[in-house]
Protein backbone atom coordinates (compact mmCIF):
# COMPACT_ATOMS: atom_id res chain seq x y z
CA UNK A 1 0.00 0.00 0.00
CA UNK A 2 1.58 3.23 -0.61
CA UNK A 3 2.00 5.88 1.99
CA UNK A 4 -0.46 8.76 1.96
CA UNK A 5 1.83 11.56 1.33
CA UNK A 6 -0.65 13.83 -0.41
CA UNK A 7 -0.64 16.16 2.48
CA UNK A 8 3.08 16.96 2.08
CA UNK A 9 4.23 20.90 1.68
CA UNK A 10 5.71 21.84 -1.76
CA UNK A 11 6.99 25.21 -2.29
CA UNK A 12 5.08 27.00 -5.21
CA UNK A 13 8.10 28.87 -7.32
CA UNK A 14 8.59 31.11 -10.65
CA UNK A 15 10.90 30.21 -13.36
CA UNK A 16 13.69 31.79 -11.64
CA UNK A 17 13.13 29.28 -8.58
CA UNK A 18 11.64 32.14 -6.13
CA UNK A 19 9.30 30.57 -3.32
CA UNK A 20 5.95 32.36 -4.62
CA UNK A 21 3.77 30.37 -2.08
CA UNK A 22 2.96 26.21 -0.80
CA UNK A 23 0.81 23.63 -1.88
CA UNK A 24 -0.16 19.91 -0.81
CA UNK A 25 1.32 17.12 -3.39
CA UNK A 26 -2.23 16.26 -4.03
CA UNK A 27 -2.80 19.85 -5.60
CA UNK A 28 0.85 19.66 -7.10
CA UNK A 29 -0.22 16.71 -8.71
CA UNK A 30 -3.73 17.14 -9.62
CA UNK A 31 -3.94 18.74 -13.14
CA UNK A 32 -3.89 22.44 -12.03
CA UNK A 33 0.25 22.57 -12.75
CA UNK A 34 1.34 24.82 -10.47
CA UNK A 35 5.17 25.09 -10.94
CA UNK A 36 6.90 23.14 -7.91
CA UNK A 37 10.69 22.51 -7.81
CA UNK A 38 12.30 19.07 -8.32
CA UNK A 39 16.00 17.51 -7.65
CA UNK A 40 17.50 15.06 -10.54
CA UNK A 41 21.04 13.27 -9.85
CA UNK A 42 22.59 11.33 -12.53
CA UNK A 43 24.90 9.29 -11.54
CA UNK A 44 27.79 7.98 -13.85
CA UNK A 45 30.15 5.23 -13.01
CA UNK A 46 33.27 5.68 -13.62
CA UNK A 47 32.85 3.80 -16.92
CA UNK A 48 30.56 6.01 -18.30
CA UNK A 49 27.54 4.13 -17.40
CA UNK A 50 24.64 5.99 -15.87
CA UNK A 51 22.94 4.51 -12.84
CA UNK A 52 18.62 4.21 -13.77
CA UNK A 53 16.22 3.47 -11.23
CA UNK A 54 12.97 1.31 -11.80
CA UNK A 55 10.31 3.37 -10.54
CA UNK A 56 7.62 1.53 -7.80
CA UNK A 57 4.89 0.36 -8.15
CA UNK A 58 3.92 2.30 -5.18
CA UNK A 59 4.38 5.86 -7.01
CA UNK A 60 1.80 7.78 -7.91
CA UNK A 61 3.54 9.11 -10.97
CA UNK A 62 4.90 6.89 -13.55
CA UNK A 63 5.32 4.09 -11.78
CA UNK A 64 7.26 0.70 -13.09
CA UNK A 65 8.93 3.05 -15.59
CA UNK A 66 13.01 3.31 -15.81
CA UNK A 67 14.35 6.96 -14.70
CA UNK A 68 16.91 9.42 -13.30
CA UNK A 69 18.95 7.91 -10.68
CA UNK A 70 17.28 10.23 -8.04
CA UNK A 71 14.61 12.28 -8.41
CA UNK A 72 12.37 14.13 -5.77
CA UNK A 73 10.95 17.00 -4.57
CA UNK A 74 12.36 20.08 -2.79
CA UNK A 75 10.51 20.49 0.71
CA UNK A 76 8.92 23.97 1.51
CA UNK A 77 11.37 25.33 3.13
CA UNK A 78 14.35 23.21 2.10
CA UNK A 79 17.11 24.71 -0.34
CA UNK A 80 17.64 22.62 -3.62
CA UNK A 81 21.01 21.39 -2.64
CA UNK A 82 19.79 19.81 0.81
CA UNK A 83 17.15 18.20 -1.11
CA UNK A 84 19.52 16.88 -3.41
CA UNK A 85 21.68 15.53 -0.70
CA UNK A 86 18.35 13.98 0.91
CA UNK A 87 16.80 12.74 -1.96
CA UNK A 88 20.22 11.16 -2.65
CA UNK A 89 20.43 9.13 0.90
CA UNK A 90 16.77 8.50 0.61
CA UNK A 91 16.57 6.61 -2.56
CA UNK A 92 20.01 5.45 -3.56
CA UNK A 93 21.86 5.45 0.34
CA UNK A 94 24.39 7.57 -1.12
CA UNK A 95 26.40 9.96 0.71
CA UNK A 96 29.64 11.73 0.27
CA UNK A 97 29.35 12.38 -3.45
CA UNK A 98 30.04 16.39 -5.14
CA UNK A 99 27.32 17.09 -7.27
CA UNK A 100 27.90 18.83 -10.63
CA UNK A 101 24.81 21.47 -11.49
CA UNK A 102 24.80 21.04 -15.23
CA UNK A 103 21.00 22.74 -15.35
CA UNK A 104 17.46 24.27 -14.80
CA UNK A 105 14.40 23.95 -17.14
CA UNK A 106 10.94 23.60 -16.43
CA UNK A 107 8.97 20.31 -17.52
CA UNK A 108 5.14 19.94 -18.14
CA UNK A 109 3.33 16.77 -17.82
CA UNK A 110 -0.25 15.88 -18.33
CA UNK A 111 -0.74 16.21 -14.32
CA UNK A 112 2.16 18.64 -13.04
CA UNK A 113 4.68 21.08 -14.06
CA UNK A 114 7.88 20.95 -12.37
CA UNK A 115 11.41 23.44 -12.28
CA UNK A 116 13.56 20.65 -12.39
CA UNK A 117 17.31 20.81 -11.42
CA UNK A 118 19.66 18.66 -12.95
CA UNK A 119 22.55 17.79 -11.26
CA UNK A 120 25.27 14.90 -12.02
CA UNK A 121 27.76 12.78 -10.21
CA UNK A 122 30.69 10.27 -10.69
CA UNK A 123 29.85 7.43 -7.98
CA UNK A 124 30.92 4.04 -7.73
CA UNK A 125 30.55 3.37 -4.14
CA UNK A 126 27.96 0.70 -2.58
CA UNK A 127 23.76 1.90 -3.97
CA UNK A 128 21.43 0.37 -1.37
CA UNK A 129 18.22 1.04 -2.57
CA UNK A 130 14.70 1.69 -0.76
CA UNK A 131 11.82 -0.83 -1.83
CA UNK A 132 9.04 1.90 -1.48
CA UNK A 133 11.07 4.34 -3.72
CA UNK A 134 12.50 2.22 -6.58
CA UNK A 135 11.88 -1.64 -7.12
CA UNK A 136 15.58 -1.94 -8.57
CA UNK A 137 18.48 -0.15 -10.22
CA UNK A 138 21.15 -0.69 -12.06
CA UNK A 139 23.92 0.84 -14.15
CA UNK A 140 23.35 0.75 -17.82
CA UNK A 141 25.77 1.45 -21.04
CA UNK A 142 24.91 4.57 -22.96
CA UNK A 143 24.14 2.13 -26.16
CA UNK A 144 21.53 0.00 -24.02
CA UNK A 145 19.85 3.50 -23.26
CA UNK A 146 20.08 5.15 -26.69
CA UNK A 147 18.48 1.34 -27.82
CA UNK A 148 15.69 1.73 -25.63
CA UNK A 149 14.48 5.17 -26.02
CA UNK A 150 11.34 5.42 -27.23
CA UNK A 151 9.88 1.87 -26.52
CA UNK A 152 7.86 2.72 -23.19
CA UNK A 153 10.81 1.59 -21.01
CA UNK A 154 11.76 5.26 -19.13
CA UNK A 155 9.31 7.55 -18.37
CA UNK A 156 9.10 10.61 -20.52
CA UNK A 157 10.45 13.20 -18.51
CA UNK A 158 14.02 10.83 -18.26
CA UNK A 159 14.32 10.39 -22.25
CA UNK A 160 13.41 14.30 -22.53
CA UNK A 161 16.03 15.39 -20.25
CA UNK A 162 18.70 12.69 -21.34
CA UNK A 163 18.27 14.75 -24.96
CA UNK A 164 18.52 18.09 -23.09
CA UNK A 165 21.80 16.96 -21.42
CA UNK A 166 23.35 14.43 -23.54
CA UNK A 167 26.45 16.74 -24.53
CA UNK A 168 26.92 18.02 -20.86
CA UNK A 169 26.64 14.30 -19.26
CA UNK A 170 28.70 12.43 -22.51
CA UNK A 171 30.92 15.07 -24.09
CA UNK A 172 30.76 16.40 -27.32
CA UNK A 173 30.06 20.34 -28.31
CA UNK A 174 31.17 23.75 -27.30
CA UNK A 175 28.99 24.10 -24.74
CA UNK A 176 29.64 21.47 -22.55
CA UNK A 177 30.08 21.31 -18.84
CA UNK A 178 33.08 18.10 -18.57
CA UNK A 179 33.13 15.72 -16.08
CA UNK A 180 35.27 14.42 -14.69
CA UNK A 181 35.73 11.87 -11.41
CA UNK A 182 36.87 13.84 -8.60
Amino acid sequence: MPPNNNNELFPLVNEQGEVIGSATRAFCHGGTKPLHPVVHLHVLSSKGELYLQKRSMLKDIQPGKWDTAVGGHVDYGESVDDALLREAREELGITGFTPHFLQSYVFESEVEKELVYVFTTIYDGMIMTDPNEISEGAFWPVAKIDEAIGKGIFTPNFEQELQRIRRAVFGGGEETTEIKPD
